[in-house]
């Protein structure tokens, strides 16, 4: 598929008037009643003066314009990715690269770049055969790399079937080789196998799933960043059947990534919390046993405290030795915050030729994955 098809739709621009989306005014995306999604602008446009019906510019459906409804999964992505689309162009016109890892990681690969990634929102790398995954907004949702780099396939379209994907949020690969896709457009959780078939699709009441991560019985750990929730879902994929989907903690603050340690079991989970005003809030990461017990966490003032810098995190992984490993948007960096047991320390791993880091993964021989939706791309590091 050429560049310009794979770019032709952009998630984040309305496709009535081609303007990108915003949080506020006139640019606010907004649902119509039959799913189709606009900005308030061509909304009231479309109502004309007496704003009493508009017609579905795609489908032609009539509603009024009451029963609009903000898109959340949209709003909570401008909040993601926001900064990033702004940074495309300014590495666009400046010429930036990616620049060299500090000593002991190296930069081995860096695939994608704009057309064959678009605003990439999740990566994770297949254990047994080391191919990675890449949610992004392109005209198919998944795009498949091979070790060496080279594509070997897309799948994913948007579209009303329950397999196709609308908004993906995160993705991650189980032990057994299906991928695992959020899907905030129907808040479900869509299942493939590497050829892009579906075999599974899990709605059961989510508000809003976000990130997720698969462990070593190929069972999945996802957040609800709506509900405040951690769920487990497990599932017979070969045959398409969901066996549980459980909620194993709740109360938790707009929890979007989420990482389990392949070792101990251990999971770490990165909040969002709100703030007054214009100001996007703050991050803390928490860590909790196998068994869900809080063993530790630290928010972004508590990092401020280590690191004499804003921390922002988010995406997050836990090393082979089990150190919880974190990206962060504020200084364009890969941070080690060590073990749960001495959690946090402060490692930086990578300071450089990062743009806007938004996933985070490692692969079977401990090359680090760090997803940069800055400039659409995937950056493989190992050691020199």
């Amino acid at each position: 598929m050429a560049a310009e098809d794979e770019a032709e739709l952009s998630l984040l621009e309305c496709r009535v008037c081609f303007e990108p989306y915003g949080p506020d005014g006139q640019r606010r995306p907004l649902n119509l009643p039959c799913g189709h999604v606009l900005c308030r602008g061509c909304v009231g446009a479309l109502a004309g003066a007496e704003r009493q019906r508009l017609e579905c510019p795609f489908c032609r459906r009539l509603c009024g314009p009451a029963e609009t409804s903000d898109c959340r999964p949209l709003l909570q992505l401008l909040e993601l990715l926001g900064p990033a689309r702004g940074l495309a162009s300014a590495l666009g016109r400046s010429g930036g690269g990616a620049a060299a890892a500090p000593a002991g990681l190296g930069l081995r690969l860096c695939l994608g770049g704009w057309g064959s990634l678009v605003n990439p929102t999740g990566v994770a790398a297949c254990p047994g055969s080391g191919r990675l995954a890449v949610a992004h907004d392109g005209k198919k949702r998944i795009h498949v790399f091979g070790p060496s780099g080279f594509c070997l396939g897309r799948f994913g379209e948007r579209g009303p079937a329950s397999n196709d994907i609308k908004y993906p949020l995160d993705v991650t690969v189980t032990s057994d080789g299906h991928v695992v896709v959020t899907d905030g457009g129907d808040c479900s959780v869509k299942a493939f196998d590497f050829d892009g078939r579906g075999v599974l699709a899990v709605r059961q009441g989510f508000c809003l799933p976000w990130g997720l991560d698969a462990t070593p019985k190929s069972e999945v750990i996802l957040t609800d960043s709506e509900a405040g929730a951690l769920y487990l879902l497990a599932a017979d994929f070969q045959r398409g059947e969901l066996k549980k989907c459980q909620m194993i903690r709740s109360r938790l603050v707009s929890p979007r990534a989420v990482a389990v340690c392949q070792t101990s079991g251990a999971v770490v989970v990165i909040e969002h919390l709100r703030a007054p005003g214009p100001s996007r809030g703050s991050t803390r990461v928490k860590i909790f046993s196998a068994e869900m017990d809080l063993i530790g966490q630290m928010d972004s003032f508590g990092l401020n405290l280590v690191f004499p810098s804003t921390i922002y995190a988010t995406a997050v992984a836990f090393d082979k030795e089990g150190r919880v490993i974190v990206t962060d948007v504020c200084s364009q960096a890969v941070i080690c915050l060590g073990k749960p047991e001495e959690f946090p320390i402060f490692n930086p791993l990578i300071s450089h030729g990062l743009s806007y880091p938004v996933g985070l993964t490692y692969t079977a021989n401990n090359s680090l994955v760090v997803l940069d939706s800055g400039d659409h791309s995937v950056k493989v590091y190992s050691s020199t």
